[in-house]
């Protein structure tokens, strides 16, 4: 059975801490003109989302904390709220530089900016606008981020190691993001495509989403070196899982469910493992099929089809789904031996299961 990634009460608890935080942002700059900036990014950071990141910070503070200290667990909380912001800039901007045109089932934000742009009739291009409003949205959120951390309720050395980890995760993400961009640019399905695809997921997704929320989590509970390394065992496998399940997904999921086009990440020509495994089993004719329509801006749906269909023909989609599982299993393995509170134990397992098995 699939659990849900965070408890109702600690996501509702996650949504406060950031509607407050927000609200009080706001606050601040009661400039009209800054109102419909403001807003619309209130309404992003709100929209849903899995809150997944807060769940593995919270769950691994709770499971190193000394039993003392699990009364007040307020330091996770604001923590996961920032690792949420943190969050809210990544997809932004990746956004913006995949020229994503749907998020969390609604118009992305950068085209929320250009359509309001379009509608009052202002002058110049409604795209640029879009894209230079979106992009500020970001910086904002990045920043908003740093600044709710800093004001985590714990201790000063805890707190300035757990904001060591969190620079670290920022300068990951960026290098991950880079990385693929430069994958996307070279166009390269060959022999050396999945290793690099391998390290874009580590960087870009698998530290910033699973290993480093862990760590923080732990690191602001006081928990040793050691047991970060433990839950690293635990991480890295479970954060590869996480990005070929968003890879199969991105091809294959239901844009009802995602909220994201199945078109995106082909348009794109994303380097995901996904697309390099099927490069790597396709036959001449079933790669001709992926060349014609793998990177081209105007594919549409029945050339789409056809691309799944070699994707899913050549065995790559069976290759991948089955290294979700051995990844899954990894991290499954690695979480018996971290000696952690029963219930947070729990809670990582069934993290583990919701992340590669999630169809949203």
């Amino acid at each position: 059975m699939t659990l849900a990634p965070a408890p109702t009460p600690l996501a509702a608890r996650i949504d406060a801490v950031l509607a407050g935080f927000v609200d009080g942002q706001r606050l601040l700059w009661p400039d009209e003109d800054l109102r419909p900036m403001l807003d619309s990014l209130r309404r992003f950071i709100l929209s849903g989302g899995k809150r997944l990141r807060p769940a593995f910070c919270y769950w691994a503070w709770r499971g190193t904390a000394a039993p003392a200290e699990r009364a007040d667990d307020q330091r996770a909380v604001t923590a996961g709220a920032a690792l949420e912001l943190f969050h809210c800039f990544a997809l932004i901007h990746d956004d913006l530089i995949d020229d994503g045109t749907r998020r969390r089932g609604a118009p992305s934000l950068h085209e929320e900016f250009a359509a309001a742009h379009a509608r009052h009739g202002w002058r110049g291009d409604a795209r640029a606008f879009g894209r230079n409003t979106a992009l500020l949205c970001g910086d904002l959120c990045a920043m908003w981020a740093e600044e709710l951390l800093a004001g985590c309720p714990v201790e000063p050395v805890r707190l300035g190691q757990a904001r060591r980890l969190f620079a670290v995760m920022r300068t990951e993400a960026v290098a991950g993001e880079y990385l693929e961009v430069v994958a996307q640019a070279m166009a390269d399905f060959g022999p050396g495509a999945p290793a690099r695809a391998a390290r874009v997921v580590q960087l870009k997704t698998g530290r910033y989403s699973v290993v480093r929320p862990l760590q923080i989590g732990a690191t602001l509970a006081g928990a040793p070196d050691a047991v970060l390394d433990g839950l690293a065992a635990y991480g890295e496998p479970l954060g590869e899982a996480f990005q070929l399940r968003d890879d199969v997904l991105g091809v294959f999921g239901d844009p009802a469910r995602t909220g994201k086009s199945t078109l995106d990440d082909l348009r794109q020509g994303k380097p995901t493992q996904l697309l390099a495994e099927a490069y790597a089993r396709a036959d001449v004719r079933s790669r001709a099929v992926l060349s014609a329509h793998v990177g081209d801006p105007q594919l549409d749906e029945p050339g789409a089809r056809l691309v799944r269909e070699v994707v899913a023909g050549s065995g790559a989609l069976a290759a991948v789904e089955e290294r979700i599982a051995a990844a899954r299993a990894e991290s499954l393995r690695a979480l018996d031996f971290l000696d952690l509170a029963p219930d947070a134990r729990q809670a990582l397992a069934g993290l583990a299961e919701f992340v590669a098995s999630r169809s949203a």
